[in-house]
């Protein structure tokens, strides 16, 4: 009996499938120049231009799912580069940008597991495009394939890396921070996780740190490469011995997802900092220290912290529902400093609208480097300011189907939660899921995934005991509708 597949659709970063089983050659020589056509359909305009960028991340046969991508885009018409080595996903991005091409086709499944691989598609002014692109491209796949075009046209090789690197060393004091390393004032460690960040770091810095996970690894270490802690041992077992042997001097580590457009850190004393810390340390960075000015763009689920901050610099702040789309597409028509979400994907106005982990990493340093301080440090000084302390945790909680998701969201459209682990209730954001302010300034917020039986709970409060104690209460609600 053949095995059913699931139809090829775009979810909000890119269409993602099963290797072998919904992700195939065929698969992707159908979808690809589709793709490059609406591109062309779109950006073609403005650009003037037939050059279609062809990337791929460190996944099982990548590197030839993205020649097949180049092929049939080339037998399609388009002048292809083809890249001659992995890269972050932001390099290919700004590839595009930086060359005023149509766009890029990147073969990468960002954070998922080992066994997918899928397909981004970015946009001729570097960014993810919008949902009626991959609308577009979708509406195609329903129609009879296009036959290819009479005139074939040429595919090149390219090395994303050079530009890319360049383009980044220019944002930062790049020697203030390699000073800081050859003095043995600071010392970098990058957890890359076996992706597409291996190497970026020291291209970057052009000086040795400690890297780990650097190998190619299409399993992930039987894991996801996704930057959270319980996947970061390593890491923890690094930072704390290198701790224990250097005694002073300041250290950071750096993680990176699958695809290097997301991040976290640990600091010097091997605590994990995810996104939610490291945003406000950022936005004070560039504010400050930088002198830049501009929008703060936060997802409803990141922290009460950010426009805290952003207000100690008279800095204004927008909130969007969860994904970086919607802080990109803000990005293309305000000026904005940073925009960021709490699963670990931060941008900025001086660079394309796109996340992108390296470039993270580069301002976080300069940060620890110019002032002199560890990145813990730097957080706790920016609490003292605001008057402000939180803790924050989320959890998603598997549900038994679907049939369960559909009665806990009628039960909180039509039954409104009014107290919340002995806590009233006082005001309700529905932008995207339920995110309940309470009583003494925490939040709960509750969101379901779009595609699967799963509940995603987030939390934050001015403790961590009070934190757990909500999500807590919230996961024996969810089990009792």
């Amino acid at each position: 009996m053949p095995v059913a597949v699931n139809p090829i659709k775009f979810g909000t970063d890119g269409w993602r499938g099963i290797i072998a089983a919904d992700f195939t050659f065929e698969r992707v020589a159908l979808v690809a120049p589709l793709a490059a056509q609406v591109l062309a359909n779109v950006y073609g305009e403005t650009t003037g231009s037939r050059t279609i960028i062809v990337g791929y991340d460190r996944r099982f046969m990548a590197e030839t799912f993205a020649r097949k991508a180049a092929q049939v885009v080339q037998a399609a018409g388009f002048e292809v580069l083809l890249s001659s080595s992995y890269a972050p996903t932001p390099a290919f991005s700004w590839a595009a940008y930086q060359r005023r091409a149509l766009g890029a086709l990147v073969i990468t499944a960002s954070h998922n597991p080992g066994a997918y691989s899928g397909l981004k598609v970015k946009g001729a002014f570097g960014g993810s495009v919008p949902p009626e692109i991959t609308q577009q491209i979708e509406a195609l796949l329903e129609k009879e394939p296009s036959p290819d075009s009479t005139m074939a046209g040429s595919l090149e090789m390219f090395d994303p890396w050079p530009n890319y690197c360049e383009a980044l060393r220019a944002k930062v004091d790049i020697t203030c921070i390699q000073d800081a390393i050859a003095q043995k004032k600071l010392a970098v460690f990058a957890d890359v996780m076996h992706g597409a960040a291996a190497t970026g770091l020291e291209q970057l810095l052009q000086t040795p740190i400690q890297e780990i996970n650097s190998s190619r690894d299409p399993l992930f270490g039987g894991s996801a490469p996704e930057p959270l802690p319980r996947y970061l041992s390593q890491m923890f077992r690094q930072m704390r011995t290198h701790r224990r042997r250097s005694g002073d001097g300041l250290a950071v580590g750096f993680v990176f997802d699958g695809d290097s457009d997301r991040i976290a850190a640990v600091d010097g004393q091997g605590n994990f900092l995810s996104s939610q810390i490291l945003i406000p340390i950022l936005i004070e960075h560039m504010a400050s220290r930088r002198g830049l000015t501009g929008e703060v763009v936060k997802t409803v689920s990141g922290s009460d912290l950010f426009p805290r901050v952003a207000s100690l610099y008279n800095l204004p702040v927008y909130e969007t529902p969860i994904g970086y789309k919607y802080i990109a597409d803000r990005m293309l028509t305000t000026q904005v400093l940073v925009g960021g979400e709490e699963s670990g994907g931060i941008g900025y106005g001086n660079h394309i609208p796109e996340r992108d982990g390296l470039l993270s990493a580069l301002y976080l340093l300069e940060a620890i480097a110019q002032s002199g301080m560890d990145l813990s440090d730097l957080y706790q000084r920016l609490q003292e300011k605001t008057g402000f302390h939180s803790a924050y945790d989320r959890i998603d909680l598997p549900l038994a189907s679907m049939e369960v998701r559909s009665r806990l969201l009628e039960q909180l459209q039509n039954t409104p939660l009014t107290e919340i682990a002995g806590r009233s209730v006082i005001d309700c954001l529905t932008i995207d899921g339920y995110k309940f302010r309470l009583a003494d300034d925490s939040w709960l917020m509750i969101r379901f995934s779009g595609t699967e039986p799963v509940l995603r709970l987030y939390c934050e409060a001015p403790t961590l005991k009070q934190v757990h104690h909500t999500l807590e209460w919230a996961n024996k609600w969810a089990n009792s509708v």
